[in-house]
């Protein structure tokens, strides 16, 4: 297969943005990708949008963002896969260029959440389970991954203070991001005085919606050469489903598509989870991270709380996640978040981070999780 890099990057600041729609939201990562590239419009040959539709007045949204952006009439499209929306987009960018139908894709993950209340995005989460047989009984998000939490302390003698370790790390990294919704540190004793949501979960356990949009522009290995002097290079794709109902999953202290999707990105970049130098994970929830550490192999089934206590996920640890913040302390704007990973790791990987920046980066990860993980994806990425 083809090499495919990233050319462009480009990211908008995350929160509550009364101040912009979500076209406007696109267009502010759409041009720093762009500026970044150094290229224009016209090279562009398609876009492609992660979103989920369901939280915009505005149906067909790809249409509406390409007509702002100016792109009419290059082709666009969607793609949709819950909270995944993003990776999706990026997986689909790179099948469209590898095939050698396109050469220059620019892929957006935009999302405006905060028009809707609490109320109707968790109504609209929850029927991200299976309508049939779970959410109807009232799941949410929320509740779904508090029974993963519920399951890991009961197998593993995990504690409601390591999985605020996590909130405490994504909090303190997220204090240095200015693209970040939470701008603060936080304590262990703030955490845990903190109203409940779903036991154990308490308020800093759980990511906080958001609006923004994230930009990656993906060219061939011979376009990406001419263009930029410092292309990423997104040499690991891998992506699996799990069932709809987490009742027929093998297990509950983890994500089976997780595992699988880990899997098909390490050996098709031929490296292990111990070449990870960074990596981007979805940690919608404290679990959802410790949970992550496992399935992606940073460290053994049932050690994920001890890969925090540690602080080997620190920037000086053994393998540094979530030092934006995560979706913990960045906010979760759902269609941006995969985009967002994916734009993180390139400036790791280019040296670009501040004094987020992990040493010697060369080789980094993302892991972006759909729903309650009926779809995962994960992208290895590395520079020369």
């Amino acid at each position: 297969m083809k090499r495919i890099g990233i050319i462009g990057i480009g990211h908008g600041v995350f929160g509550r943005r009364s101040d912009a729609t979500v076209q406007e939201l696109a267009f502010e990562a759409f041009k720093l990708a762009l500026d970044d590239a150094g290229i224009e419009r016209k090279d562009l040959d398609a876009s492609v949008i992660g979103s989920v539709p369901e939280y915009h007045k505005q149906r067909s949204l790809p249409g509406v963002v390409q007509e702002y952006l100016g792109l009419v009439p290059k082709p666009t499209w969607l793609t949709e896969v819950a909270c995944a929306s993003g990776s999706a987009a990026i997986r689909t960018a790179w099948m469209a260029i590898q095939s050698g139908f396109h050469n220059i894709v620019v892929i957006i993950g935009c999302q405006k959440m905060t028009e809707l209340s609490t109320p109707e995005i968790l109504g609209l989460m929850g029927r991200v389970g299976e309508v049939q047989w779970e959410s109807i009984f009232g799941t949410t998000f929320p509740a779904y991954y508090a029974m993963f939490a519920r399951k890991h302390m009961h197998e593993f003698g995990t504690t409601r203070e390591q999985l605020v370790e996590v909130a405490i790390k994504n909090h303190f990294y997220g204090a240095k991001n200015p693209k970040a919704l939470f701008q603060k540190e936080i304590t262990m004793e703030k955490a845990l005085e903190s109203d409940e949501v779903a036991l154990p979960f308490q308020i800093y356990d759980c990511c906080a919606n958001a609006d923004g949009a994230a930009c990656v522009i993906l060219a061939s290995e011979e376009r990406a050469r001419d263009i930029s002097k410092k292309p990423v290079w997104l040499d690991g794709l891998g992506c699996a489903t799990a069932s709809m109902s987490i009742l027929r999953r093998p297990h509950m202290v983890g994500l089976p598509s997780a595992e699988a999707a880990a899997s098909q990105a390490y050996e098709m970049a031929g490296v292990g989870p111990e070449d990870i130098k960074i990596a981007q994970v979805h940690d919608c929830f404290t679990i959802a991270e410790i949970m992550a550490y496992e399935d992606l192999g940073f460290c053994k089934k049932g050690e994920g709380e001890k890969f925090i206590s540690e602080r080997q996920s620190y920037l000086d640890g053994k393998t540094p996640v979530n030092v934006d913040g995560g979706l913990k302390a960045k906010g979760h704007p759902i269609g941006a978040t995969g985009v967002s990973q994916t734009y993180e790791i390139a400036k790791q990987l280019r040296g670009e981070a501040g004094e987020r920046q992990v040493p010697e980066a060369d080789i980094g990860l993302t892991h972006n999780v759909g729903g309650i993980g009926q779809y995962c994806f994960v992208q290895i990425l590395r520079r020369d």
